[in-house]
């Protein structure tokens, strides 16, 4: 496995880090592991456009038109 080292990590940084750790009952290590794995897997899914597209994605049922209308507008008569 690859190995990381952050240099010049704040005290107060460190420190929330081990509150964190020590909340969730594992190592300061294991809990920026699992802070890491959490934030790539985040990034991965997208924003909410993107996953109800995938949910979307698989579901048939209704056709959508989305052909823009280009007739002009018809003014708003405020007699």
């Amino acid at each position: 496995m690859a190995a990381i080292t952050i240099r010049n990590l704040p005290d107060d940084t460190h420190r929330a880090l081990r509150a964190l750790a020590i909340e969730h009952g594992r190592s300061t290590e294991a809990e920026v592991r699992q802070i890491l794995n959490a934030a790539v897997a985040d990034s991965r899914r997208g924003g909410l456009g993107s996953r109800v597209a995938r949910i979307a994605h698989g579901v048939d049922g209704f056709d959508l038109d989305l052909t823009r209308d280009r007739t002009a507008s018809v003014p708003i008569d405020l007699s």
